[in-house]
């Protein structure tokens, strides 16, 4: 790994011109476009080969990993053609520490990686389609760049609410981007997403400036860990940050549908007053459930709430020491706030998020 480190972009364009050109059937599983896509697999498949001593983990995420991965058409067959691509590269771009061990470790690693997507998947379409068609009945600007989407399913759609799924839209095929559900399970169905169009974004400028009812979209399996516990009593410390602030939202919604009265705090972070979008929404919560409180924390300018990061702020309430912590925004933000949290004592296991660990990363999105 130390080897190939600096020269990574060349062992990843070695790997995927090997993998098209012996295997070109193999392209149309891919975006048209590689720029965002290019490196995935690849980083992927090496975090998978870091973290293999950790068989609960890697098992985890791989499942959930071959799932997510029926939505591209992806077959089992395949995965000896990527595997042959990826131990060539390796080979090739590490001559001072391959050897025949190094190459049988690998062979080993790979075909545990493989075997745990594939079982995955065969037991996934027993029970669940490959993707959903969803149309989109709601279309809701907040902000020149931020847009609330709503869309009903063509067959029901199971979820925890905390959860995220991946979505693809017409006008940019086998381009998946991840998006957080903005309610828990509803009753009629509809799933919405907070969407923020971002520079060179092709799916979240679609969504936001593109999209409208009666457009047609397809969303992966759901997946991720950040849902409540409902077995305990704890309180509930949420921090979001930006659209971060959807699955949290969720969250909110999840702990009053179950009707116990558990303590929830929510830090709702921006950088400017402006970009509290959402904030509205939270307040009308906090008005009907006592047990909610909801502070805005604004980063620059005249703000409505706390001035201050997100994260700092939060360890000047602290230290929770009955609280589990939900943790959802930009990467930096959840550094710092896992961070933040730590120091004042949280114990990791308390603290939940979706993001940042290369772990957490889908291979092909």
């Amino acid at each position: 790994m130390a080897e190939i480190a600096p020269v990574a972009d060349k062992v990843t364009s070695y790997f995927y011109a090997l993998l098209f050109l012996r295997h070109p059937d193999l392209r149309a599983l891919f975006p048209a476009a590689m720029d965002v896509q290019r490196d995935r697999l690849f980083k992927a498949l090496l975090a998978a080969a870091r973290h293999v001593d950790d068989a609960a983990t890697l098992t985890d995420y791989l499942s959930a990993l071959g799932r997510g991965h029926r939505k591209y058409g992806t077959l089992p067959t395949h995965y000896p053609a990527v595997g042959e691509c990826l131990i060539e590269a390796l080979t090739r771009h590490a001559p001072l520490t391959w050897d025949e061990e190094a190459e049988a470790a690998w062979v080993r690693v790979y075909t545990a990686i493989s075997q745990i997507m594939i079982d995955a998947a065969a037991a996934d379409e027993a029970v669940a389609p490959a993707w959903w068609q969803a149309e989109v009945v709601g279309h809701e600007p907040r902000t020149p760049d931020i847009a609330v989407v709503t869309v009903r399913t063509d067959r029901p759609y199971p979820f925890r609410a905390g959860q995220y799924t991946s979505l693809e839209t017409p006008w940019w095929p086998r381009v998946w981007r991840h998006y957080s559900f903005s309610t828990a399970p509803r009753r009629d169905g509809l799933l919405s997403f907070h969407v923020k169009a971002v520079p060179a974004g092709w799916v979240s400028n679609a969504l936001v400036h593109r999209a409208r009812p009666g457009d047609v979209l397809r969303l992966g399996p759901p997946t991720g860990s950040m849902i409540v516990d409902h077995t305990t009593d704890n309180g509930l410390l949420c921090l979001g940050g930006g659209t971060g602030i959807a699955p949290i939202k969720a969250l909110v919604e999840d702990v009053a549908e179950h009707g116990r009265s558990r303590p929830v705090q929510v830090f709702y972070g921006a950088r400017h007053d402006g970009d509290l979008y959402d904030l509205e929404t939270l307040l009308r919560l906090q008005r009907a459930h006592p047990w909610l409180r909801v502070r805005p924390v604004v980063g620059e300018g005249p703000q409505r709430g706390l001035s201050g990061q997100l994260p700092s702020i939060t360890r000047r309430y602290g230290p929770w020491p009955d609280h589990d912590a939900y943790l959802s925004g930009p990467p930096g933000m959840i550094r710092c706030g896992v961070d933040a949290l730590t120091r004042i004592g949280m114990p990791a296991h308390r603290i939940r998020h979706d993001a940042v660990d290369e772990l957490t990363v889908p291979a092909m999105e």
